[in-house]
């Protein structure tokens, strides 16, 4: 009976050795009284539940808190209580992490229910969250006077506007301006901490990127068990595929990208019942030939849900062999591929399309401006002799697929993508916009019009397909647009049932006005976010019925999950869609969304701190600038030559009170009317420069076509109201470079 306690994986009651033992009767009352014996003496020990287990054993029931991820990747976790004095060691508890639950953190508390696996080893199925560890900071360390202490740590986090204190012997290797994790102690609203890790200086150039991953909290170490699984991955077998080695297919990307997930082809329809249509296929890396449901690099590509990219560096959702190798459509190699075979009117209009696992052999790689190159009469010697087979039909095609979508009316927001030129070292040496030129228009026609296939056929076949959705504009953002659009001159139609057409219009009326920029970005702002759902909304800004990601299972993982349908629906092989991730759609867009927002706002913020680091060296320095937002503390502007952005705060524009007219967009001095709304331009001057945050911070000098700038109060002004005199403009005090949080 002993062994049969000591053994079993969970702790165990009367009722179950009873049943083992097959005691009945008046046998039951010698067990019982067994059992108290064997407690007396030490033999077994009794759990919260009144059941019994071995001395050393724990309940099936237990809350433990979260250590982290060990050499293998898997999650570790010790039980919350534990008693170190005696001198013995924890159990080994691993957390059996599952896509219904999200990953917990280091220091997180979780009930979970425990089986055992061997001597002084579980695993831990997790019932719920209970609590989250001790609150982690990222900040940068400074050296503090003797009144405040040896340190302090200013969050990284602009809207975090408090500093922690650091004793001499919580510092640890943590040296002036590094930046750091903290934990803070005595709870969420202590302002006294202790440094747990050292990410790096402020001042080293690749520490921006960092600042944003850990920021974000952006998984960056692949398992194991993932590694060892990519590197040992190979060429993929003929097997039933489509033999599509001798099509021309090739790649168009980026001069600096490393991997190359989509290959086209387009030819003329021979049908002679589609004069002027298109036959195109859209080769797409077959990335669910080497990721399996459930496998290591499956649960990493979750955990993770898509690539992100930065300057310096990118963050990948697969590791390099399969990103820049397998998965990669390198020129004249053999590549397995998911194909979108689709036919086109002379209008664009889609008539037909399949779906093939194929291999492919790419002709060429190549890149955006030599694409454009050879269209605009220039081809080079590579591209000379596919001028005719490549590159004339590519064009053809996408000229029929622009005009299907100038006739959906779709709503083109061609606003510029900031671009950061790094040198060797990593230091910025430059800010730029990145061209869109019609190679970069061509790749995405093929690559929505192979979306919609795929959305289509799943549809079609009654798989579960995770939408790329765009729901309608809010209302209330709605009419917030409305009135500022009518500011302008520009009219919205009535209602909440406007259509992509009417934005459209909008911007076409903006078009080659000062006004421009400020009208695209105002009208994105004013869109619903989209997302990844199991539930077909439409894609609003696309004016498409159903719309899915297909294109991209190498860097996104909802477009992973869309060829596993794929190869579900069609029975293309191994591969496909399991049942279990069918059932759980719902819960893992959520996540997937969550994943995208998590990468974009890390890119953003690394954009914004490169911006800051390039701009530290210009502080002081005047510049045109266009009001692009406008709160009750301030006014938000943007740069005109780089586009940078910061705040004047609403203190230092005059001596008077000025009232925040929200639904004008306006900011209205109350005694002289004085107005600066959306738009305005102004003439700025930098006056600090926080590169931890990413912030700037402007002085108005003038407005540029109006009255100048109101200089600001002196002491004892009334208002809202002006400091007495801003910092920057102190006799004396020039403006400065903020290394930490603006004091």
């Amino acid at each position: 009976m002993l062994r049969f306690i000591r053994e079993s994986p969970v702790p165990v009651g009367k009722r179950e050795i009873a049943k083992a033992f097959n005691v009945k009767g008046a046998d039951r009352v010698a067990l019982k009284q067994m059992l108290r014996d064997l407690r007396a003496d030490g033999s077994v020990s009794r759990g919260t539940r009144r059941e019994l287990m071995a001395p050393d054993s724990l309940p099936e029931y237990l809350v433990v808190e979260v250590i982290g991820p060990d050499t293998d990747g898997d999650v570790q976790a010790k039980p919350a209580h534990w008693n170190a004095d005696d001198g013995k060691a924890p159990p080994e508890i691993v957390l059996l992490t599952s896509k219904d639950h999200t990953a917990p953190g280091s220091g997180d508390r979780l009930l979970v229910s425990l089986k055992k696996r061997g001597a002084n080893r579980y695993e831990a199925k997790i019932v719920r969250k209970v609590g989250a560890g001790p609150r982690r900071l990222l900040g940068v360390f400074e050296s503090a006077s003797e009144r405040r202490g040896p340190g302090i740590v200013r969050p990284t986090d602009r809207k975090l506007r408090f500093e922690i204190a650091i004793d001499a012997a919580a510092r640890g290797e943590a040296e002036p301006n590094d930046v750091v994790w903290v934990e803070q102690l005595g709870g969420p609203l202590a302002r006294r901490g202790r440094v747990v890790e050292r990410v790096g200086s402020l001042f080293e150039p690749r520490t921006v990127s960092l600042i944003a991953i850990a920021a974000n909290d952006i998984p960056v170490e692949f398992s194991e068990a993932a590694l060892e699984q990519a590197a040992t991955s190979g060429p993929a077998p003929m097997g039933n595929r489509l033999d599509l080695r001798q099509v021309p297919f090739v790649t168009i990307d980026g001069e600096d990208a490393r991997d190359f997930d989509d290959a086209v082809f387009a030819e003329p329809d021979a049908a002679a019942d589609n004069p002027g249509g298109w036959h195109l296929m859209v080769a797409i890396a077959d990335v669910a030939w080497y990721v399996r449901s459930d496998d290591a690099l499956d649960r990493d590509a979750y955990r993770r849900g898509n690539s992100v990219y930065f300057p310096d560096r990118v963050v990948p959702m697969l590791p390099e062999e399969l990103s820049n190798g397998w998965c990669s459509l390198r020129p004249r190699e053999d590549r397995p591929v998911m194909v979108a075979e689709m036919w086109i009117d002379a209008q664009g209009r889609m008539l037909r399309h399949r779906f093939h696992r194929a291999m492919i052999h790419s002709a060429a790689r190549l890149t955006y401006n030599r694409m454009q190159a050879a269209r605009d009469g220039n081809p080079d010697d590579e591209l000379q002799p596919l001028m005719e087979v490549v590159v004339a039909p590519l064009y053809g095609a996408y000229a029929a697929l622009d005009a299907a979508r100038r006739d959906r009316g779709t709503l083109d927001l061609d606003l510029p993508e900031k671009r950061a030129v790094l040198d060797q070292q990593g230091r910025i040496v430059e800010f730029g916009v990145r061209q869109r030129l019609d190679s970069h228009k061509l790749i995405e026609e093929f690559m929505i019009l192979a979306n919609v296939a795929a959305a289509e056929t799943l549809e079609q076949r009654h798989m579960p397909c995770m939408y790329r959705v765009h729901d309608k504009p809010d209302p209330l953002k709605l009419e917030s647009l409305r009135q500022f659009l009518g500011s302008l001159g520009i009219g919205l139609p009535p209602g909440l049932n406007l259509r992509p057409k009417d934005f459209a219009r909008a911007l076409e009326k903006a078009s080659g006005s000062p006004y421009e920029r400020l009208v695209s970005e105002t009208i994105l702002r004013g869109q619903s976010q989209a997302i990844y759902s199991p539930d077909n909304l439409g894609h609003f800004g696309l004016a498409l019925r159903r719309y899915a990601h297909f294109t991209s299972p190498i860097r996104r993982y909802a477009d992973l999950l869309v060829h596993r349908g794929l190869i579900a629906a069609l029975r293309l092989g191994d591969g496909g869609l399991a049942h279990a991730e069918g059932a759980n759609f719902a819960e893992m867009g959520e996540y997937i969304s969550q994943c995208e927002r998590r990468a974009v706002a890390a890119e953003r913020a690394a954009m914004d701190r490169y911006m800051a680091a390039y701009m530290s060296e210009r502080v002081g320095a005047t510049f045109d600038a266009r009001v692009s937002g406008v709160t009750r503390f301030g006014l938000f502007v943007a740069l005109e030559d780089s586009g940078a952005q910061g705040l004047i705060p609403i203190k230092t524009l005059g001596e008077e009170y000025f009232r925040h007219d929200e639904p004008g967009q306006a900011l209205v001095g109350a005694r002289s009317g004085i107005t600066y709304r959306l738009g305005d331009m102004l003439v700025v001057k930098l006056r600090e420069c926080d590169i931890a945050t990413g912030s700037l911070v402007f002085e108005l000098i003038e407005k540029v076509g109006g009255a100048p700038a109101v200089r600001p109060a002196p002491r004892g002004s009334e208002g809202q109201r002006g400091p007495k005199r801003p910092m920057a403009n102190r006799p004396g005090k020039p403006p400065q470079v903020r290394r930490g949080r603006r004091r």
